[in-house]
């Protein structure tokens, strides 16, 4: 399928991340050379949902042809904005249930925004349908999920980019190039992440009545069906393991996935992980507030720290990581990157870009992260470009996949007190029954957990 011209790979070789921003800068509609008209819709209307729309609207030719939420007033108020920022002026049609959605609809791209418990049904059911998906990470709440995806997205012949959009960030993709790429680290054998932010939600509401505008069933889908205690929305559904995998699952995921990308590395050789709930004992969440991990390659170790309570190790890196080198340290984070090497050297240092003067609109977004948006555009335009030209974008499912089973392996390391060792042909744990029978979620009924073998 044509779309436009450009391709991404090829036009950020040779040119630095600022220039890609000074590219982006002047409107998809000036570099994409678009030659139709793409038909979107949006599983998901809340907070990043709607972000990663409003981003694709800012750099392609889009008709939001439909919205799916299950809270009617979110999705109401989302058809309202999507009317306001499409070019068509159009209020795109409002779903309570996506499948009804993608029957309904015949969408070139289904972006997906719903919590983490929804993100492998409704993908492979997308890819079903004849849409190219850009689902939010991580990709999965379980391994078997993560493969399935795959399978789905091959099977289908579909791209399907990941919410990992830190590889399309213009101050990140500079310290690949220019650190990493270029020597200056020379042999990396250890890295450090770590996430330090007061993130865990830790109230104690009381059960109360479901409100008429939300249908919780819907919302709970293959999850375990809790009391409801309030609007699950923003941070209170990510402080349990019901719907997701902690701040494992949310913040490490980003952290590795980088690391990956920047170091090209594959599948971790063992994963090993401790912690638990050592601090803030007294409120609902069941998420781990205190946690390491060490993913192992040959002659490296990525070690994993996350606290959500005390203060950071480095203020200015509070949610990062350090790639230690023989030559130099390189400091990174979604904010700013700085390179310090040994001995005798010259210290770089690069500030995330902002394009607030370009798009005055992001300004007067309700929550946006303004530091982010430079990056989910540039992630749009990949994500195109791989459709265009029938390659895979920089997140690519798989890639997401590796990133996000790492660490809902790290979670099964620290419930068994065991290292784990994954082997992605056979798919299973090598030598560990007990944690094998783990790769899978039980679901809800009447919700069929997808097997990756019949997708």
């Amino acid at each position: 399928m044509e779309i436009f011209n450009i391709n991404r790979r090829r036009f950020l070789q040779g040119a630095s991340a600022s220039l890609a921003l000074t590219a982006l800068g002047a409107r998809g509609m000036d570099i994409i050379n678009p030659l139709k008209t793409l038909r979107v819709g949006l599983i998901g209307t809340g907070w990043y949902g709607k972000s990663d729309l409003f981003r694709l609207i800012q750099v392609a030719p889009v008709e939001v042809v439909a919205l799916c939420d299950v809270d009617k007033n979110m999705l109401t108020a989302a058809g309202q904005l999507v009317s306001q920022r499409q070019k068509s002026g159009k209020t795109p049609r409002l779903y309570g249930d996506y499948r009804k959605m993608l029957s309904e609809n015949e969408m070139d791209i289904v972006l997906i925004g719903t919590p983490d418990h929804w993100h492998a049904m409704q993908a492979i059911d997308a890819v079903k349908a004849g849409a190219h998906v850009y689902v939010q990470k991580p990709i999965s709440v379980d391994v078997m999920e993560g493969e399935a995806m795959v399978a789905a997205a091959r099977k289908y012949k579909k791209v399907v980019q990941v919410g990992t959009q830190r590889k399309s960030t213009p101050h990140l993709i500079d310290a690949k190039k220019n650190i990493v790429d270029a020597g200056l680290l020379g042999k990396i054998s250890h890295v450090e992440m770590c996430c330090y932010f007061s993130m865990r939600a830790n109230g104690n509401p009381p059960v109360q009545p479901v409100p008429d505008f939300l249908d919780y069933g819907m919302w709970t889908g293959p999850a375990p069906m809790r009391p409801y205690d309030g609007l699950p929305h923003i941070r209170w559904w990510r402080t349990f393991n019901e719907y997701g995998n902690g701040i494992m699952g949310d913040m490490c995921v980003h952290m590795f996935d980088t690391v990956r990308w920047m170091l090209k590395l594959g599948w971790p050789t063992r994963i090993s992980s401790t912690g638990g709930i050592y601090v803030q004992k007294e409120g609902k969440s069941n998420i781990s507030d205190t946690q390491s991990a060490i993913f192992e390659y040959p002659e490296l170790n990525c070690v994993w720290q996350h606290r959500t309570w005390g203060t950071p190790n480095n203020p200015d890196y509070p949610w990062s990581f350090t790639l230690y080198g023989e030559k130099g340290t390189l400091w990174a984070s979604t904010m700013q990157y700085d390179f310090i090497p040994q001995g005798k050297g010259e210290k770089i240092h690069k500030d995330v870009v902002y394009e607030k003067e370009k798009y005055p609109e992001d300004i007067k977004e309700e929550r946006i992260e303004l530091n982010a948006a430079p990056a989910t555009r540039l992630h749009m335009l990949d994500f195109l470009s791989a459709i265009d030209n029938s390659t895979r974008p920089v997140a690519d499912i798989e890639e997401g996949h590796i990133s996000t089973a790492s660490c809902i392996l790290a979670n099964l390391s620290m419930k068994t007190g065991r290292p784990i060792v994954y082997d992605p042909q056979k798919r299973e744990i090598v030598g560990d029954r007990e944690a094998n029978g783990l790769l899978v979620r039980p679901y809800r009924k009447p919700w069929i957990h997808p097997d990756p073998n019949r997708v």
